[in-house]
């Protein structure tokens, strides 16, 4: 956990853009709901659909270079804090990140 959000890493076999792992994904089945790419800011994101307006699983670059990347983070977004939702949110993370590993990127 870091800043009260629960992180999680992944790490790919071979190198991906974000838009490359996105479609390495986009019609799998996940418990956080279908992917999305998105833009959050400069950088693009995959990000499933939100839960409410606070909490959203999303995947972005882990890395801090250029693309391609081979080391990914999971988290949620929305503010720290406590609260079912903000739990549930987080197992979310966990698990989508469990998913993404068996998908053997």
């Amino acid at each position: 956990m870091a800043l009260g959000f629960k992180v999680r890493k992944l790490v790919t076999a071979r190198e991906y853009t974000i838009e490359e792992l996105y479609e390495a994904i986009k019609d799998k089945q996940f418990t956080a709901g279908q992917p999305e790419l998105a833009k959050q800011g400069m950088t693009m994101i995959i990000a499933f659909p939100p839960s409410d307006r606070n909490n959203q699983v999303w995947i972005s670059p882990g890395q801090m270079k250029k693309a391609p990347y081979s080391k990914f983070t999971v988290t949620r977004n929305g503010a720290a804090g406590a609260g079912e939702r903000s739990r549930t949110e987080e197992e979310l993370v966990v698990i989508t990140c469990e998913e993404l590993q068996r998908l053997g990127l």
